[in-house]
C-alpha cells in the first residue's frame, strides 16, 4: 500500500543540497554566499536527494504540457537557477561594487523570476531538475576559481553571454509555446532579461575601456619614462 511518505518532496529541498555542493566547490573554501535553494532565492530547506523535483502527486496524461513546452521550462528552470548561484558567488567575491550590484539584481530577479517557475511546473504536474546542467555548473566551478579583476570580467562576460542565448530562447519560445500560462510568464520575462543584458554590457563596456587606458599609460611611460629619453636623445646628438 503506497503512502504519503512516498511521494516526491518539493524541488526547493532538493535544490537545498545540489546548491551546498555547487557553491562548496566553486568558492574554493570561501565564504559559501547561501546555504539555502537556488529556485527559492537562498531560503533554507531541508536537504534531500539529488533528483527529486516538483511534482507532490502522479500525472495524468491530459494535464501534462506539450513535449516542446515542457523541455522550455526544464531547460528555463537550469537557466534560471544558473543565475542565481552566480550571483551569489560574485556577490561574496566580486570586487568592483557595481558587479556587485548587478551580482544582486541577478539574486534577486532570478530567484523571483524561478519562484513563479515552480508554482507554473507544479500546477502542469511538471517536475523540474535539481540542479543546473553540467556544463553550466563547470562554469560556476571555473568562475569560483578566479579572483579579484579576473572574476569581476569573466562574471560579466558570463553575464553578456548568457542573457543573450536566453534572451534569443525565450523570443523563440514566445512564438511557438502552446500553454498560455507559460507564454504569459515568457512575455513577462523576457523585459527583464533585456535589462540584464544592458546592465551586464554596460560593465562590460567599463571594463573594456578602463582596460584601454592602462594599456595607453604603460605604453607611454615605457616610451618616455619620466622625460630622460628625449634627453638622452639630444646629449648624444651634441657631442
Amino acid at each position: 500500500m503506497k503512502t504519503n511518505s512516498l511521494r516526491l518532496v518539493p524541488l526547493a529541498a532538493a535544490m537545498a543540497l545540489s546548491f551546498g555542493v555547487a557553491v562548496a566547490q566553486t568558492s574554493g573554501g570561501a565564504a559559501s554566499p547561501s546555504t539555502g535553494s537556488s529556485m527559492t532565492g537562498g531560503r533554507a530547506a531541508p536537504a534531500a536527494q539529488p533528483g527529486t523535483g516538483t511534482r507532490n502527486s502522479e500525472s495524468k496524461k491530459d494535464d501534462k504540457l506539450a513535449r516542446a513546452d515542457r523541455k522550455f521550462v526544464e531547460d528555463a528552470a537550469e537557466g534560471g537557477m544558473m543565475e542565481v548561484q552566480a550571483g551569489q558567488l560574485a556577490a561574496s567575491k566580486a570586487s568592483d561594487p557595481n558587479v556587485k550590484s548587478f551580482a544582486d539584481t541577478l539574486v534577486k530577479d532570478h530567484s523571483n523570476a524561478n519562484n513563479e517557475l515552480v508554482q507554473l511546473a507544479n500546477s502542469k504536474k511538471v517536475e523540474l531538475p535539481a540542479a543546473p546542467s553540467r556544463s553550466e555548473r563547470k562554469d560556476i566551478e571555473k568562475l569560483g576559481k578566479l579572483s579579484g579583476k579576473d572574476f569581476d570580467k569573466q562574471f560579466v562576460s558570463m553575464g553578456v553571454k548568457d542573457h543573450e542565448k536566453d534572451i534569443k530562447k525565450f523570443e523563440k519560445a514566445s512564438g511557438k509555446v502552446k500553454d498560455p500560462e507559460l507564454k504569459a510568464w515568457i512575455d513577462k520575462t523576457l523585459p527583464t532579461l533585456r535589462q540584464h543584458l544592458a546592465q551586464a554590457q554596460k560593465l562590460q563596456q567599463g571594463n573594456d575601456a578602463a582596460a584601454m587606458g592602462n594599456r595607453g599609460s604603460t605604453s607611454l611611460n615605457k616610451a618616455a619614462p619620466g622625460g630622460t629619453g628625449g634627453g638622452n636623445g639630444a646629449n648624444k646628438s651634441g657631442t
